[in-house]
Formats: C-alpha cells, structure tokens, sequence
C-alpha cells in the first residue's frame, strides 16, 4: 500500500534547486512546510534576505500530510484550554487563530493561489449523552471566545445523527498546493528557496547553519521543523502523537459539506475534496503515542472500517499518516529559543498546525522586526507554566522516561562501574555525584546526569 497523501497525489510538483556553495542571509528558515513558506513571504515582503532550506521537497512534511482544516477552535476543544487556563486565554487563541485564517485568506486572494480554498462551517457531534453534555460545555466557552456558535438538529451527513454543535465561517484549502504556489511567488534573489538540503549542524552562537553542500550565514535562525532539532528541553514537555488518514471515492453522491468532527473515542475528522471534479472522502482517526501502537492493530483498517459503516464506499485510493506534538499545557511555544538571541522556534500545535504555523510566522516575523505582537506572551517559548502544564506534563514523561528506562537501566544502583556488563545501563554514585551510566556492547561507557533538568527527579528503575 503506497503512503501517499490525497494532496501529494493531486498536486503539481514545484522544483526547487540544492542549495551549494555558502550564503549569506538576514534570516535562514529550516523547514519548507506552511509555517517555514509563510515566514519568508512576510520576512523577504518586509525586506529581509532569507534563505528557506528543506530536506525533502516543498510542504511534503506535516503539511502535505494534514487535513487541509482550518478552523479557530482546537481539535481537543476550547474547554481544554478553559479549564487549564482561564477564559481570556481561551478568546485571546482564537482571536489569534482567527487572525492566521483571515491571512491565509488573503495571501491567496493577494498571489491568485488556487488551492480550492472556501469558507465553510465545523460540526462537532456526539454519539453518546456524555459526549452531548461535552458538546454543550463546549458550546458555552466558544460563545464565551466570541465564536458563533450554535446547536443544530439537522446535520448534513450522510448518517443519522441528531445534533452538533456547528462552529460557523471556518475554512479548507489543499494545504501542500498552498504552500508550492506560495514557494513559486515569492522565491526570488533575496527569497532563496532550496530542496533536498538537509541541516547538519547548527550554530546560534557564530551564526550558521551547514548543509551537505554548503554553510549560510544568517542575523536570524527560524527551526520551521514541526520540533526543534537537536536537543531542546521543550521535547520534554511535548508528546508525540500519530494519526491515519484515507482518501476514498463514494458509490453515491454523499459527500459532506463542511468539516465535521466526532466527539467519540477514538474520534474521527470527516470532510470531502474536490479536484478538479474529481470527489474524495477524506476521513482522519485512531490517534496513539508515537512509537507505541497497540499489538496486531491495523490501524488503516480501523479507519477503513469506520468509513465503510458510515457511507457506500467504492475504494480507498490513498492512505497517509502523520506526527503532531502536544504540548503539555495545550499551547504552542512561539519565539526565541530559551537562552538564545537568534534561535526561533515553533513547536507544540497538536493537530492544529495548519493554522498555528502561519500565526507563528506573524509572530516571529514581529520579533525579527522589533514590531510589536499582541500574541507574543501568550505562545512565548519561554514561558513556564507549571500548574498549567502538571497533569499532562507527568503523563508524558511518565510515558517517555518509562520507555528509556526500561531499554537502557534495568536494574538498580551498582556500587563500580567496572560491574556495568556491555548492553547495559545503571545508576552509580562516583564521589559525591550520582551518574547514570551505560556500557554499550563493545565496551565504551557513557555517563550521564539521572537528575530531571525540570524537577530535581533522579531517573527510577522500575
């Protein structure tokens, strides 16, 4: 089964060179998806050189792989938000979302972008009474936000469903043609684009980036990656989830109108494309932890089966999956990378990136500038939120330092490191500091602080 997306098998390619040779740049983008692309357009529009550098090709990353939704709600609802913050966090992220969608808007209006972009409105509806007191909640803290919002009865799918919560002027677009035509308008002299240029190293303190083939040099470092490369403490406080998508074509002329959202677990994204006057079903699902799917489950076959016992399918013509990463407090990191002057990141939108990776583009492009940005604060990359972040914080890396320990310290302390045995790993006391140390198989022994940089925990055996 190819992994192909619905959008990489409909869109024209745009070609972009390698880059060679070293350059010069105000500001050097890593990564060429939807938040990389709309940096250099406001970046070059406002002056600034910029070098954008992809490994792969042009959006093919987590932007060729997503729902093509744009909404100024979050997939795991505003209420998620209310509860952790308070309710002018709640209308501050979607008055910023709101805004990000108004300037996807209005580049394709600027650039004639054809993207099948339209207005259209997002169901969320429940299949259970709890899932229907959940949809009422959530009602009250998007008229809160200031959305419109309203309960319906009649819901236009092609299976019963008696009511949802229906968010109004929401949008979709093919987010992968977005990028490539945006990619082809602006790339320029002073917007230089390039493909298949993996970053090997990078170096905030003198300034550079290095590929393969060449060094740039740049004022301003924008890791447009989707996470931060290298290591970065925030990867801690973000966790990695992977969700399955399908393309299917109808028996039948059922194809929904709008985006419509299940309020079940596991919940399922619906909406419909269409290229050209070819229609699909696009149907996204069955969410778990990167790295850790359940035994002898397939879950393309759970999405199938979900499609087939809700509408007359004829085949599924593509199948994709995608990472997202969620943060631990249910809001990006937008900015400066803690302890740097140069280093920009934008990391933690949950499945939600299609619009957080503009409005972070607004947001950096702000700080480049030395403008001012009403959304700065609130996304800071820097902030620390601990008891906002408490409860998933612990989950995920309770989930994360319970994968490390059991491949790499499986048992308790040793007294001397010389009884380490090669493959494995132990916490050890040399002098008065605690290491914990590893011996891989032919010998070299590595040692590490076991204490968590967040709390002051030393790393457990379990």
């Amino acid at each position: 089964m190819d992994r192909v997306s619905v959008w990489q098998g409909t869109t024209q390619d745009e070609h972009f060179p390698r880059v060679t040779g070293d350059l010069q740049a105000d500001v050097v983008i890593v990564g060429g998806g939807i938040t990389g692309l709309t940096a250099a357009y406001l970046l070059s529009q406002a002056g600034k050189s910029v070098v954008v550098l992809e490994s792969l090709h042009i959006g093919e990353g987590t932007t060729g792989y997503s729902t093509g939704n744009l909404y100024s709600t979050v997939d795991d609802l505003l209420t998620e938000i209310y509860q952790k913050w308070d309710k002018e966090t709640v209308a501050a992220v979607v008055q910023s979302r709101v805004a990000a969608i108004k300037f996807i808007e209005d580049t394709i209006a600027r650039f004639g972008i054809e993207c099948e972009f339209a207005r259209c409105p997002l169901y969320l509806y429940p299949t259970t009474a709890t899932e229907a007191e959940e949809m009422r909640t959530e009602l009250a803290t998007s008229l809160e936000a200031g959305l419109s919002v309203s309960i319906v009865q009649n819901v236009p799918l092609a299976f019963p469903v008696d009511q949802a919560l229906k968010i109004e002027n929401q949008a979709q677009f093919n987010p992968l043609a977005f990028v490539r035509e945006l990619a082809k308008a602006i790339a320029s002299e002073t917007c230089q684009i390039y493909e298949n240029s993996n970053v090997i190293e990078i170096d905030g303190g003198n300034h550079l980036v290095r590929t393969p083939n060449g060094t740039i040099r740049a004022d301003h470092i924008l890791l447009a990656t989707h996470t931060p490369i290298g290591f970065n403490l925030l990867q801690t406080t973000l966790g990695p989830y992977r969700e399955y998508g399908i393309a299917a074509m109808l028996l039948d002329s059922s194809y929904p109108e709008g985006i419509f959202w299940s309020l079940e677990e596991p919940s399922h994204s619906i909406r419909s494309y269409d290229d050209d006057g070819m229609k699909y079903l696009i149907v996204i699902g069955e969410k778990h932890k990167t790295g850790q799917p359940e035994p002898d489950v397939d879950y393309y076959g759970e999405v199938e089966s979900f499609t087939r016992a809700h509408f007359n399918v004829d085949s599924f013509t593509y199948h994709w999956s995608a990472q997202h990463y969620r943060s631990a407090d249910s809001l990006p990191y937008i900015g400066l990378s803690a302890g740097s002057d140069n280093i920009y990141i934008a990391t933690g939108f949950g499945a939600n990136g299609l619009v957080y990776g503009p409005l972070a583009a607004m947001i950096i492009t702000d700080e480049i500038l030395g403008r001012e940005n009403p959304w700065k604060n609130l996304y800071s990359a820097t902030r620390f939120t601990p008891v906002e972040s408490t409860s998933d914080f612990v989950k995920e890396n309770v989930n994360t330092a319970g994968q490390y320990i059991h491949d790499y310290l499986s048992h308790a302390e040793v007294d001397d490191i010389e009884n380490i045995a090669p493959g494995e790993g132990k916490l050890t006391q040399v002098g008065k500091e605690k290491l914990a140390v590893y011996r891989d198989e032919a010998g070299l022994v590595t040692a590490l602080s076991p204490i968590c940089p967040h709390l002051g925990c030393i790393v457990q055996d379990r």
